[in-house]
């Protein structure tokens, strides 16, 4: 595939160049959201059970900002091919400013959990903006490593976020400010927006090529052009064929992972491990996680997205399989670091991969409204599979419970290798 000039100006750039030049105005309001976000995510369940919550009921709560993106991710699909990405986020983050006041003022459960829904809600906005900027605008052969960036930066974000908070309890010794700085990361967010050059404007859309595509007699994202914005249910409705079948793929990549941030501190309490082991254990997880956020890019360029995506999911489907039979083992805990590692691996090589791949599928001029619905799907994905877990393991066991995940990967795994070949585009 021949590379166009992506830059209206300086047509000898190559997407690297343009990226690193622009990268405060694409990367930056992730990364100020992703801190924010995790430096206060942490605090939900200890402000709910303050304003009397019992530990069911915190979590509960904690579990409306998940929702809250869930159902955020349509409208603002909507919203971005309406306005843009620009207004788009810009306003969201005045919501979101909002939602911490409410926060900060909540005197009942039921005010605190809807403004940590309206938090939730308008984090779609962020996540989804730059998912179709990044779509838009980005080469395909460049594409993965783009988005495993951008991943990384939300990554990167949510994995600082938790010591800021923490020191920042520790200098005041108040949750205040944790939220305050939010604010300030949201504050910060706004002014980038609305003041900083509209990476919208600057960078033009390549003209590439049509992919080469499977004929399957289905309608298939990107092998139809259309100038006309089609509107969020009629694009669901367009490509109900690829969501039906590699979208629920998808979400069973991101079921695993969301059921991985659950599983580690749950089996690290059923082996009865002090709280400083278990944060190192699932903390050194995270590190490998992070740190291999860019290959699992390099590897999706250079091979292909099936050569990420299948990986990943037997990694971590072996890695639940094998958790779930050590539990009563001698040397269980040494057990649980090994896999705990093998979790981190697989999740970070899988790193951008339901990113790239809803870039690949979404129609290449107006893929916002496509995207709403494959981010919904993979969210769906995470949000269930911490629920899963809690049901297998009040019914059976908590290694029942993780082994159900190991069989989940297994699927998704058998679903990747059916439906990539047949709908992702392969550059000429």
């Amino acid at each position: 595939m021949t590379l166009q000039p992506i830059v209206d100006t300086m047509t000898s750039d190559s997407p690297r160049d343009v990226l690193v030049r622009f990268a405060p105005m694409i990367y930056g309001p992730t990364l100020l959201f992703a801190l924010g976000e995790g430096a206060v995510i942490p605090l939900i369940p200890v402000i709910a059970n303050r304003l009397g919550a019992d530990v069911a009921l915190a979590a509960l709560i904690a579990s409306a900002l998940v929702v809250g993106t869930l159902c955020g991710n349509i409208p603002a699909g909507w919203a971005v091919a309406r306005f843009g990405e620009r207004i788009t986020m810009g306003v969201a983050g005045i919501v979101i400013l909002g939602g911490l006041v409410g926060v900060v003022l909540a005197n009942s459960l039921a005010v605190f959990a809807a403004a940590v829904f309206v938090i939730g809600f308008c984090a779609a906005s962020f996540a989804l903006a730059r998912h179709s900027f990044m779509t838009t605008r980005v080469p395909l052969h460049f594409r993965a490593r783009a988005l495993s960036l951008l991943g990384g930066t939300f990554r990167l974000g949510m994995f600082v976020g938790p010591f800021v908070s923490a020191a920042l309890l520790g200098i005041f010794g108040d949750e205040s400010a944790s939220i305050a700085f939010f604010a300030v990361c949201q504050v910060a967010t706004i002014l980038l927006v609305f003041l900083g050059p509209d990476p919208e404007r600057a960078v033009a859309a390549p003209a590439t090529p049509g992919p080469l595509l499977e004929d399957t007699g289905e309608p298939v994202s990107g092998s139809i052009p259309t100038v006309e914005r089609s509107g969020v249910f009629r694009t669901m409705w367009r490509f109900r064929g690829v969501l039906a079948r590699l979208g629920l793929a998808a979400g069973s990549l991101s079921a695993v992972r969301s059921a991985r941030q659950v599983v580690l501190p749950l089996w690290g309490v059923s082996l009865g491990l002090d709280a400083s082991t278990i944060a190192v254990v699932v903390g050194v997880s995270g590190a490998i996680d992070f740190a291999l956020f860019y290959a699992s890019g390099q590897v999706m360029d250079r091979f292909g997205r099936l050569w990420a995506a299948l990986p990943a999911m037997i990694l971590m489907g072996a890695g639940f399989f094998a958790l779930s039979v050590t539990h009563e083992l001698d040397g269980a805990a040494m057990w649980f670091s090994m896999f705990a590692a093998v979790l981190g691996v697989g999740n970070g090589l899988s790193s951008g991969i339901l990113l790239t791949l809803g870039a690949d599928l979404a129609p290449p001029d107006d893929p916002a409204a496509f995207l709403g619905s494959w981010r919904t799907l993979t969210d769906g994905g995470g949000a269930i599979a911490p629920v899963l877990v809690s049901v297998l393991t009040a019914v059976f066991s908590l290694p029942v419970a993780v082994a159900a995940m190991g069989v989940v990967a297994a699927v998704g795994a058998v679903g990747f290798v059916r439906w990539v070949p047949r709908y992702v585009p392969r550059a000429r």
